[in-house]
């Protein structure tokens, strides 16, 4: 977290987050089939997450796909309204303003989706796309012509090409056009949804590069969303990691690489490649079994247990009883250095799981 000096005395106090969610909870109803279309359920997508993004800091959403990071990102965004729990955005509670108060905010807080093709308008020029929140904001009028120019230049896309169509461009290109769109109107946040999930391998570090370049030049905040732990190392200052609808783990990028606690996020780490064919084949992984429960019906107590090697193979019928009757919170109380919400955190005693950086 980026740190202020603003006492009289030593003491260093932390900087107020720019963004923040407090217990933010989303359900959505699930309804019979037929006319009447009855709501018999809950689709538990997001359960009572808190999370908080410093100035110029990169938090990354980690977690399978189905976990809730998209849904998270979108409930941040008030792109959906929240069931309960709140948003703040310099200190403003973005849960409680209407669509007429949060427009001027939109502004600052823009998003990248994950597939640049869907995300661009085909029957729309570049110009027309990147200028478009511009028109929409009435800021075109006041240079709005240089603004495109200078974007797709900062972006790495030739401002000649202005006047083609998305479909002419490479993925790559496409997802440097959304970059350019969401940075029109100066935003201090950017959320990246899966944002090079869709790009080659070849193609995703020249998109990491550019987005690193770009909150260091004009300082951004980054949630960063993905799925991927070896690009998150790459540009991550700090690590949530989901599972079925809660965090189970935060820490720094080197805290949870170096030492992750909880067994979710080690089979998270053990399942990155080793460029080492030799380490790679003499490696042991954590496996998980079975498959990820439904979300409308989440497992009681802690959420992982039905796939959790470590309740599976090494815990006693007391503890797996406290693993099945109730919910780990966060907690630092463990032999490591993250927090995470599990009853018995810590290295696993089954296995060993190479969680150091190559090169370290």
């Amino acid at each position: 977290m980026t740190l202020t000096s603003g006492t009289t005395d030593d003491t260093v106090a932390p900087a107020a987050p720019v963004l923040s969610a407090t217990n933010l909870v989303k359900h959505f109803p699930v309804r019979s089939k037929g006319l009447l279309r009855r709501k018999i359920g809950d689709i538990h997508a997001v359960c009572d997450i808190s999370l908080e993004l410093g100035s110029n800091e990169t938090l990354a959403l980690v977690g399978e796909s189905g976990c809730g990071k998209s849904t998270t990102a979108r409930l941040l965004l008030g792109l959906i309204p929240v069931t309960s729990g709140s948003v703040h955005y310099q200190g403003r509670d973005l849960t409680t303003l209407s669509r007429q108060q949060m427009r001027p905010l939109r502004a600052e807080l823009q998003i990248v989706f994950q597939d640049p093709f869907a995300s661009l308008d085909p029957r729309m020029t570049i110009f027309e796309i990147i200028a478009e929140p511009l028109r929409v904001h009435n800021r075109f009028a006041d240079g709005g012509r240089q603004r495109v120019r200078d974007l797709m230049e900062t972006v790495g896309l030739n401002p000649e090409h202005r006047n083609r169509y998305p479909h002419e461009f490479s993925g790559g290109q496409r997802q440097r056009i959304g970059v350019a769109r969401a940075l029109a109107l100066n935003p201090r946040v950017l959320i990246l949804d899966e944002p090079v999930s869709a790009l080659d391998v070849s193609i995703q570090a020249g998109v990491i590069n550019m987005l690193e370049d770009l909150q260091e030049e004009l300082h951004l905040s980054y949630l960063f969303v993905s799925h991927d732990l070896s690009v998150v190392r790459h540009i991550a200052d700090r690590v949530a990691v989901m599972y079925l609808g809660r965090i189970v783990e935060t820490g720094t990028v080197n805290e949870i690489f170096t030492g992750a606690s909880h067994p979710y996020t080690q089979a998270l780490i053990s399942a990155i490649p080793l460029p080492d064919p030799r380490k790679e084949r003499a490696r042991q992984r954590v496996l998980l079994t079975g498959d990820v429960p439904s979300p409308s019906a989440p497992p009681s107590g802690c959420r992982f247990r039905t796939r959790c090697p470590k309740f599976a193979n090494e815990l006693s019928d007391g503890e797996r009883e406290l693993c099945s009757t109730e919910q780990p919170q966060l907690h630092t109380d463990h032999d490591g250095p993250t927090m995470a919400a599990c009853h018995y955190a810590g290295p696993s005693r089954a296995v060993q799981i190479p969680l150091q950086r190559e090169g370290d």
